[in-house]
């Protein structure tokens, strides 16, 4: 199973914006903490830097919003949570919780 995480386009490697470089920090808020790599665009288009978007095995997937992207991080911070045994339900999925009430 492949997860896509969201990553930020911070540079065009060629002309056409076929392959980016994209960044992501990690979530520990380490300011050297940032996680680069190359990825091909071609199933989603050029997009502009600065675009955020879905990227698995080097891969563009889709093109995401502010609000989705709060969604996955919030998701992948539950995950991480959970993991290190420290998982809170209030804490993670405001937006389930609040569908709920």
């Amino acid at each position: 199973m492949c997860l896509s995480v969201p990553m930020q386009i911070v540079a065009w490697e060629d002309a056409h914006g076929d392959l980016v470089i994209v960044e992501r920090r990690a979530v520990s808020g380490e300011p050297s903490a940032v996680r680069r790599e190359r990825v091909n665009t071609m199933l989603i288009g050029a997009q502009l830097v600065g675009t955020w978007i879905l990227a698995s095995l080097g891969l563009a997937q889709e093109v995401i919003d502010d609000a989705q992207r709060a969604l996955i991080e919030d998701a992948l911070a539950a995950l991480s949570a959970a993991l290190d045994g420290s998982y809170d339900p209030d804490r993670h999925f405001a937006d389930l919780s609040s569908t709920l009430q």
